[in-house]
């Protein structure tokens, strides 16, 4: 039994909607920036250096400036490779740039605290 032509054009209709979904006109959803998420781990890497450089400095009582300025030095290379990958995943073409933002925002809240850090140090 043949179908009708009616029934296969709705068919096709029906399918076409149902593979669009509740995207607006057709659209394929965004997907976050990957960039901006490797932006966000170099951020919270360079935190844990700084939290586990002052933990070993409290640990020692401040006998060991080497590791802890080796740890702030990392600390400070993380957090600008983290803008520099954010700063790289916003040239990445329709993507959610949220990521971006917040990784971009938090490194440079770290670099600017670590730099205030050392320039204390320098000064005293």
């Amino acid at each position: 039994m043949a179908r009708s032509r009616k029934y296969t054009k709705e068919r096709t209709r029906d399918k076409g909607k149902k593979k669009r979904g509740t995207r607006k006109y057709g659209q394929a959803p965004m997907k976050y920036s990957h960039m901006g998420a490797h932006s966000c781990w170099y951020a919270s890497g360079s935190f844990l250096l700084l939290l586990s450089a002052v933990w070993f400095a409290y640990s020692k009582h401040g006998q060991a400036a080497g590791f802890i300025g080796g740890f702030g030095i990392l600390a400070m290379i993380f957090s600008a490779i983290g803008i520099r990958t954010g700063i790289k995943g916003m040239r990445e073409r329709e993507k959610r740039y949220i990521f971006c933002r917040l990784g971009i925002a938090a490194n440079i809240l770290i670099l600017l605290g670590l730099i205030i850090i050392f320039i204390g140090g320098i000064r005293k």
